[in-house]
């Protein structure tokens, strides 16, 4: 996963932390199934299972396993990397050809099958630029 701490390489993000505890705390208090939230595609679990990178955290569902992070790149530049699984060695690289993609990061369980988007964020060339034109200017 790319480290959101490199500011020059990241555009606009979107944090999904209040959906997922909102979802979280309805699952606790009997509002939610468990049915209607670990329902993550077996191609999803599958991915997860052998390309994602170990979260911190453990499962908020089953608490038994700890949680996998998958990264997915859109952009129409991309063109046959489009919609796919990005590794972070991937990223590094579709970061280095492509001015602009977004990324979209979600923790899966693949234990229960719980799945959620945690983020979203603007990448790409162009971001990099940004902060070598400004470290130039100085």
């Amino acid at each position: 996963m790319l480290d959101l701490g490199r500011v020059d390489m990241i555009g606009r993000v979107v944090d999904y932390t209040f959906a997922k505890n909102d979802v979280i705390r309805r699952f606790r208090t009997g509002r939610i199934s468990k049915a209607d939230i670990c329902d993550a595609h077996p191609e999803l679990v599958r991915a997860a299972s052998s390309l994602g990178s170990d979260a911190s955290q453990r499962c908020p569902v089953c608490r038994e396993r700890k949680l996998k992070r998958v990264s997915y790149a859109f952009g129409p530049s991309l063109r046959r990397y489009n919609g796919r699984i990005c590794t972070p060695d991937k990223m590094e690289f579709l970061i280095s050809k492509h001015d602009e993609f977004v990324c979209y990061e979600v923790e899966v369980c693949i234990g229960c099958y719980w799945n959620h988007l945690v983020r979203s964020f603007v990448t790409g060339r162009a971001y990099t630029s940004r902060r070598s034109a400004a470290e130039e200017a100085r």
